[in-house]
């Protein structure tokens, strides 16, 4: 056979190739093609190849004659020649030491390798129950808060009770006259020892908790209940079950200062960014509503930025993320059952979760990528979730009625929950932070003319 038969082109002789064959007909004769297994003739010892075709073969043969000098002779001889090898020819080099790029934990004396962070605990029970008789179980209403101060304040029925965390005593701050309440609403201002208490008159009181003593009475903000608060500094923002809301500036006679209207029904959740420039509303109507700071008008009512309508029931549960200053997780009643991600720059949906239950609060934690929510019908539980995966990481049962609402201390570890089963409960499912923070100074001015107004 000649050597043009096994080049599969020559037939092609005597033609123009193109480039395509040239290539081919490279890589069949050159020496670098991977499918011919060609003696690498500088990796091999051809002393050590002579030596053991020959000599090495009468050792083999002889090792029938035992004798332990010519033994240990052998060895040491191998070990000095290198001769415990058992392959002649060599195809290819020694290969180079790999160098490693991601030193792994032998390496830790040059590079220490990251120690993996224990996995939480989260207990399964409560640390500590208390008695919440006469607690409202009414879905719209927003009946306990956690101040700065490490007070948890919260309604039941007509009075308004504190529970200081740092001693455990519980104190009585007013208790409201039949005509006037019951309470509907209170949220601690950002001193943590001024409160508001909104009532089922539509009526607002203002109350110092250092000295037991009403400040003023805020008027003609709505006309029914208020269900529904929340601070941004001197700034009180209601919401009624008359579907306005309303801005409040407390420092001021005349507090009414911006009227915001877009929904249709009762506002039954309201929340402020941590920047104060955006506001967060939900309300009976299924609506959540985004509304910016610099853009309100006391002239005029002023005009959402975002109307989201994505959930098919009442909106009450609100929280926006420690984290990421334009996200927002919102809950839906009964009807809906689903957590919901905002971004609210944009106004997109990012996520949508059903939960099976009705969701009646969300908390961040503020120290791990966590969200917690409370439910009510059909399993009145705590779900802890990790986000943005949005997997199960704990489910905790203990009240055995809806789970209307959830406070979180100071430091972000404890977490308070007040369900219709008249209990309250606590919990430190979100666990203790690895550095203590300090906590921020609050600055009191905004509240120094309360003394002075009636």
């Amino acid at each position: 056979m000649d050597a043009g038969s096994l080049n599969p082109f020559s037939k092609l002789r005597g033609r123009s190739r193109c480039p395509f064959q040239e290539q081919i007909l490279q890589r069949i004769n050159s020496k670098e093609n991977l499918d011919r297994f060609i003696p690498n003739r500088s990796a091999m010892d051809y002393d050590y190849a002579h030596y053991m075709l020959t000599e090495g073969r009468k050792m083999k043969e002889n090792q029938t004659v035992f004798s332990p000098t010519r033994d240990a002779y052998r060895m040491q001889l191998a070990e000095a020649l290198n001769m415990n090898r058992t392959r002649i020819l060599a195809f290819k080099n020694k290969p180079p030491t790999p160098v490693e790029l991601f030193p792994s934990d032998h390496t830790s004396s040059v590079h220490p390798a990251k120690t993996l962070k224990p996995r939480r605990h989260i207990p399964q029970s409560s640390e500590r129950t208390l008695d919440a008789p006469d607690l409202m179980d009414d879905f719209y209403l927003n009946l306990m808060d956690w101040g700065s101060s490490n007070v948890l304040a919260i309604a039941l029925g007509n009075t308004v009770y504190l529970w200081d965390a740092s001693d455990s005593s519980t104190s009585e701050l007013v208790t409201i006259d039949d005509d006037n309440g019951p309470v509907t609403s209170v949220s601690w201002a950002p001193d943590g020892r001024h409160i508001a208490i909104g009532l089922n008159n539509s009526e607002v009181q203002l109350w110092d908790s250092a000295s037991n003593r009403q400040l003023r009475t805020l008027r003609g903000c709505h006309r029914s209940r208020v269900g529904s608060m929340a601070w941004n500094s001197h700034i009180l923002t209601t919401g009624g079950m008359d579907g306005m809301i309303v801005n409040n500036d407390v420092r001021i006679r005349s507090h009414v200062v911006k009227t915001y209207r877009g929904h249709r029904q009762e506002v039954c959740g309201l929340k402020w960014s941590a920047s104060g420039q955006q506001l967060a509303s939900g309300g009976n109507d299924n609506l959540v509503h985004i509304w910016d700071m610099s853009k309100a008008s006391s002239n005029s009512p002023t005009q959402w930025i975002h109307r989201l309508e994505d959930h098919t029931s009442a909106v009450k549960a609100l929280a926006w993320c420690p984290f990421q200053s334009n996200l927002l997780a919102s809950g839906g009643g009964g009807g809906d059952r689903t957590i919901k991600f905002w971004n609210t720059h944009t106004g997109a949906c990012l996520n949508s979760v059903d939960t099976g239950s009705q969701v009646c609060a969300l908390l961040w934690n503020k120290n791990e990528r966590e969200l917690l929510s409370s439910h009510g019908f059909t399993q009145n539980q705590l779900i802890l979730w990790k986000y943005p995966s949005m997997v199960k990481m704990a489910e905790i049962m203990g009240h055995t009625s809806r789970v209307l609402h959830m406070a979180q201390s100071p430091d972000g570890c404890t977490v308070a929950s007040a369900a219709g089963d008249e209990t309250l409960r606590f919990w430190n499912v979100f666990g203790v932070p690895e550095v203590a923070k300090p906590a921020p100074k609050v600055h009191q001015e905004p509240f120094s003319h309360l003394n002075r107004i009636r």
